[in-house]
């Protein structure tokens, strides 16, 4: 089973509780399907970051949620950033 580490930032660090954390996906999972498994372990505040977040995938921003998730990787969500 691939497993990946998850990096949060700003709200979305506040919204998981935690900094990282790493799943266990089964062989062939996307990005979507990782944000699933995301928004079923912290369920009250994640999913509404998540809906807005933006995500980098070993440094490459994600355009496509359906792109697979290699082992080892990591995927991190980046909610959107106030300021100027």
């Amino acid at each position: 089973m691939p497993k990946v580490l998850v990096r949060y930032f700003a709200s979305a660090r506040a919204a998981s509780g935690v900094e990282h954390e790493t799943l266990q996906l089964p062989v062939g999972a996307s990005v979507g399907e990782a944000l699933g498994v995301l928004r079923e372990r912290h369920p009250e505040k994640l999913p509404r970051v998540l809906e807005a977040a933006s995500f980098l995938l070993d440094g490459i921003a994600v355009r496509d949620r359906s792109r697979a998730v290699p082992d080892g990787s990591e995927l991190d969500v980046l909610p959107p950033f106030a300021g100027g």
